[in-house]
């Protein structure tokens, strides 16, 4: 395992539960930038369809995560434990409880509010953080945001436009379509990291506030000169002259006091209850470059020139990013574009700052903040997930370094794992191997994993994986000889928690060999997988791209 977040830490990726992550790896105030996009209790179950590291596709689907939230024993015993901590967040969990009962939108808000305080905690005094959630629980995880960073420091509620149209409302379903998502947007003091982005005006916009020409051919807009509280130098006289029939100018020459025949000369105020915008020296500066104009009664308007604007700031309403497109998706459901990600780190993240995602997912936070040059920090419990990452910054990266933590290192933690969960137990062993875990829907058919290479003369060649985290049996190695012959494949593999017998073992060997002198049914436990022993395969070996044997992964260069 690593040791804690330095200041000078590489990228990593945590495979595990967030909330044990940031307990025991992320220290306190070392996170510039926070985005999460936790599953909700949407009832269903995402499935995620992966190809072989040759192309062809895979029969099997692997399920990415069951997207639901239950109220339970366990959700019971954590409520108990945010309420006894005591503070505002135990204020904020009990009267949830009195508005939602016990139902899985409250089991939800236990699951967030342990997790929210802790990111609260990693995040420094100038950092941000940004929750993407439904609208169906955007309003209770306000209240659960408010008394975690105070609502003083809820900046924006951020709607972001994800499609144009939805069947909802076409199907018999009363109400409307829904089309959009919230991100709210909190810092963790008023002191917090904020560079401004600007977007292309729209057209209709352009054309109605930029109506006015100037001398030069120019198009421009008027915008008030006044402000509504003082800054400064603001409280003064501007003083105005003009001649018969001609428009008010700047009397920069102070001529009233020797006033030109026929000149007529006034002082003009701000607006009643409020101030000029502007010091005296700045207002001269723009009169003198032409860029005032001033009305009949003689009020200064400052001339806005639109090749001169940058753009339309910063606004809570996005809809010019659309979802991810066919070039960016890798097959992953509720992925996000990258320029959404984009957008929320420039605004918020300063360049040499850090990333953090605990619901990493597919990797769309990581890939962005290694294209923006920032250092990142991904966490998700499935091994899909975790995978899904590895091969998209390989596809996007040539080069890259980054850790991976987090996996079993020891037979105590894979114990643990294949405890916890079955089937990430198989992924990660598969992984390990540098194979790719399959997981069909309904019976596997003796198939836990798959590794998949190329001949030198083309032809390509396939072995199959039996993973087993309980007591391994004389009948369970058998099967895996039947499975190699029905699926026609090169060899097939048994990994183990257990030490397989001498009959067992006799059982492999009397399976025979390939005609490359690769024996077709081979056994390996996890203990000797966690030393570095991999199978035997046909060269070139699919395993070798993988570089997931060991702790520190590398990009292929």
């Amino acid at each position: 395992m690593a040791s804690q977040l330095s200041l000078g830490f590489a990228n990593t990726l945590y495979f595990g539960d967030n909330l044990e992550v940031l307990r025991r790896y992320v220290p306190d105030r070392s996170i510039d930038f926070v985005y999460l996009d936790p599953p909700f209790n949407s009832k269903r179950n995402y499935n995620l369809l992966f190809e072989h590291r040759d192309g062809s596709k895979t029969a099997g689907q692997i399920k990415a995560f069951d997207d639901t939230w239950t109220w339970s024993l366990e959700s019971r015993r954590e409520y108990d434990r945010v309420v006894q901590a005591g503070g505002k967040v135990s204020k904020a969990m009990r009267a949830l409880h009195e508005i939602l009962g016990t139902t899985d939108m409250l089991a939800y808000m236990t699951m967030m509010a342990p997790r929210l305080v802790e990111l609260a905690r990693v995040l420094k005094t100038s950092g941000s953080l940004y929750l993407h959630c439904d609208p169906a629980a955007s309003h209770y995880l306000k209240v659960l945001l408010d008394a975690v960073f105070g609502p003083e420091n809820f900046r924006s509620e951020i709607v972001w436009k994800r499609t144009s149209a939805h069947s909802d409302a076409k199907q018999g379903r009363k109400g409307y379509g829904a089309i959009h998502d919230v991100l709210l947007f909190y810092s963790n003091s008023r002191s917090f990291y904020w560079k401004p982005y600007y977007t292309p005006y729209e057209t209709d916009y352009f054309d109605i506030e930029y109506r006015h020409e100037a001398k030069d051919g120019g198009k421009y807009k008027e915008a008030d000169a006044t402000a509504a509280k003082p800054g400064g130098d603001t409280s003064y006289e501007w003083r105005v002259m003009r001649s018969p029939g001609q428009r008010w100018e700047a009397d920069l020459e102070n001529d009233y006091l020797n006033p030109k025949t026929g000149y007529e000369y006034k002082g003009v105020l701000p607006y009643r209850n409020r101030f000029w915008a502007y010091s005296v020296d700045n207002m001269r500066t723009f009169a003198r470059e032409g860029r005032l104009i001033h009305r009949a009664t003689g009020m200064p308007r400052l001339m806005l020139m639109a090749d001169e604007m940058p753009g339309v700031g910063p606004q809570d309403l996005w809809t010019d990013i659309s979802p991810a497109d066919a070039k960016e998706r890798v097959g992953y459901p509720t992925q996000k574009p990258v320029a959404l990600l984009e957008r929320m780190i420039e605004a918020s993240c300063p360049a040499e700052g850090v990333v953090l995602d605990p619901f990493c997912g597919c990797g769309t936070t990581v890939a962005a903040a290694q294209k923006l040059g920032r250092r990142w920090v991904g966490i998700d419990i499935t091994a899909v997930a975790i995978d899904v990452i590895i091969e998209r910054l390989k596809r996007d990266y040539t080069r890259l370094d980054f850790d991976l933590v987090g996996e079993p290192s020891t037979i105590d933690e894979a114990e643990a794992l294949a405890r916890l969960d079955k089937h990430e137990f198989q992924a990660w062993a598969c992984r390990r191997v540098g194979a790719t875990g399959v997981h069909k829907k309904g019976a596997d058919r003796g198939i836990d994993g798959e590794i998949v290479g190329v001949f030198s003369n083309g032809q390509a060649w396939r072995g199959v994986l039996s993973v087993k985290g309980g007591t391994l049996t004389m009948s369970q190695v058998r099967d895996l000889v039947g499975v190699v012959d029905r699926e026609k494949a090169h060899f097939g593999l048994v990994i183990s928690l257990k030490q397989p017998t001498a009959a067992m073992r006799r059982e492999a060997a009397d399976a025979g060999f390939t005609k490359e002198g690769i024996p077709r049914l081979q056994m390996l436990t996890v203990n000797q997988i966690l030393e570095g022993a991999l199978p035997k395969v046909p060269l070139p070996s699919a395993r070798e791209e993988t570089g997931t044997n060991g702790g520190r992964l590398r990009a292929v260069k």
